[in-house]
């Protein structure tokens, strides 16, 4: 059954080369140019991956990405946003967003990391057949319930967004292994192009604030100089 996208994107141009490659790529694509048109037909049709422009008139992309995540299915989020605007990617991943892509990008990439979301459902939704061992994780202060996308550190449950999750699971489930940027950018992200390592260092910073006591000084994800990351011992 072929899945279908949204594109929420207000360029006519750009709009209209991201449905014809999701077209030729095999999805359905629903279109509009606005926020609020956006909203509403997500809500009108049942859309497996939303592609969400920032910069929309009236109701913003970041505005659009909180209104998403209050529905009750869970619908992965890619966002587009200006090469500038670093504040904008860091405020709609904060809101939910699971990726995004800077403008200009390369339509390749954006069907890359299209498919790496979708992978990343199918695999949560056979989440169940998981052997028991692997739906708690246990490591002392830090507790993974993966069923349940809960994560607590010294009981206190601390909210992640789904790519946190994502990584500190990774982490979690190999600990002392040390991983490299592209090592990480295909085992969480599912795909890697050159020049977008910075992406994991940008995750891994907010994971640290979120986890970490004092994320200067790391007792969960710690740093490797020269080499990557690992999960503490």
């Amino acid at each position: 059954m072929s899945r279908s996208i949204l594109i929420i994107e207000d360029d006519p141009d750009i709009s209209q080369l991201i449905e014809l490659h999701l077209g030729d790529s095999g999805y359905n694509t629903i279109t509009a140019t606005t926020g609020e048109d956006g909203v509403e037909k997500f809500r009108q049709n049942g859309v497996d991956l939303v592609v969400l422009d920032v910069m929309l008139p009236g109701m913003d992309g970041l505005e659009v990405c909180r209104t998403l995540r209050s529905q009750q299915a869970y619908i992965p989020i890619l966002m587009l946003t200006a090469k500038s605007t670093e504040l904008d990617r860091v405020v709609g991943l904060e809101m939910g967003a699971d990726d995004y892509l800077t403008k200009p990008f390369s339509i390749p990439e954006l069907v890359a990391r299209v498919r790496a979301l979708l992978r990343r459902v199918d695999a949560l939704a056979t989440k169940d057949a998981a052997p028991a061992e692997e739906k708690l994780i246990d490591h002392g202060a830090l507790k993974i319930d993966v069923e349940r996308h809960e994560v607590l550190i010294d009981e206190n449950r601390i909210d992640l967004t789904a790519r946190e999750f994502d990584l500190l699971l990774h982490f979690a489930r190999h600990p002392g292994y040390v991983f490299n940027r592209t090592q990480l950018l295909d085992q969480v992200w599912g795909y890697n192009h050159e020049g977008y390592e910075h992406t994991v260092n940008t995750h891994i910073n907010r994971l640290r604030a979120k986890v970490e006591t004092d994320p200067a000084n790391p007792r969960f994800i710690q740093t490797v100089w020269g080499v990557g990351y690992k999960f503490m011992d």
